[in-house]
């Protein structure tokens, strides 16, 4: 599934860079840390691994990683959150290697890494084929490729939908939920690789604050959310986050304040040796 190149990508970039720098997402993170953790624990990482977290954000999973004692690598094009990750590191005394960069084009050599992950980052970018020629091509012979993504049913994967209503993506740039599909993921990493896939759920608890307060959390610190916000007229706005609101009340499985079941496809694709 080759996409055709988006016209004006380096502004594209520029925009996804600000997007993600936008508000303050390890507010957001914070939820999703028990997840992270889970997904760090399935990989079986040992000491001395030389390990890659793509779109590493706040470091949710560059941070377990590094408890186990393997050589972690964190990569993310917004280095405002590159800055948390160090101070989350430095408070556990932790060794990383934080990197600004570009899940399209790392900036390593061939066969540098046992395990190249990423949980619900590398999804994002523009150029699906091109994340997943470049996760092979730094993963060693033998090693462990793995992703987290949204699947277009999930809580988030319905919000995506909702906020394309309002803010259309360029032409040429696929839905980054189609990363959550079983068949497409096969045929992006195509040969040379074994692919296993499986549903996992990442779980999500807003504690005591209401759907619609919860939404608010987003609309301030959750950067896609902020800046589609910013970029409508009132009307438009009062009725996005009338669609967010619907969606987290709709999502929520908490009786007392606001909690998810977001449902997320696991990959594993081990690199033929």
């Amino acid at each position: 599934m080759m996409a055709s190149q988006p016209a004006g990508l380096q502004d594209l970039k520029a925009r996804m860079k600000a997007t993600w720098m936008a508000g303050n997402f390890g507010k957001i993170a914070d939820f999703n840390r028990q997840g992270a953790e889970e997904f760090v624990s399935r990989l079986n990482l040992k000491p001395g691994m030389k390990v890659l977290d793509i779109a590493c954000g706040t470091g949710n999973q560059a941070i377990p990683a590094a408890r186990t004692g393997a050589a972690v690598t964190g990569l993310d094009l917004a280095p405002n959150l590159l800055e948390q990750a160090k101070a989350r590191a430095a408070e556990e005394k932790l060794s990383l290697e934080l990197i600004e960069g570009d899940a399209e084009e790392l900036p390593f050599p061939d066969e540098s890494f046992d395990i190249v992950y990423s949980m619900f980052g590398a999804m994002f970018a523009p150029r699906p084929e091109r994340v997943a020629a470049e996760m092979k091509r730094v993963c060693k012979p033998g090693g462990l490729i793995a992703m987290g993504n949204w699947t277009p049913e999930s809580l988030p994967g319905q919000m995506f939908r909702a906020s394309a209503k309002y803010a259309p993506p360029p032409p040429g740039v696929q839905p980054p939920v189609l990363w959550g599909v079983d068949q497409v993921v096969r045929e992006r990493f195509g040969q040379g690789v074994q692919v296993e896939t499986g549903k996992q759920i990442n779980y999500g608890d807003f504690g005591d604050l209401s759907p619609k307060e919860s939404v608010a959390v987003f609309r301030d610190f959750f950067g896609p959310v902020k800046m589609t916000f910013a970029r409508l007229d009132p009307e438009a706005q009062h009725h996005f986050i009338a669609d967010m609101e619907r969606l987290f009340t709709e999502h929520n499985v908490k009786q007392h304040g606001t909690a998810h079941r977001m449902e997320f496809l696991e990959v594993h694709a081990r690199k033929v040796a």
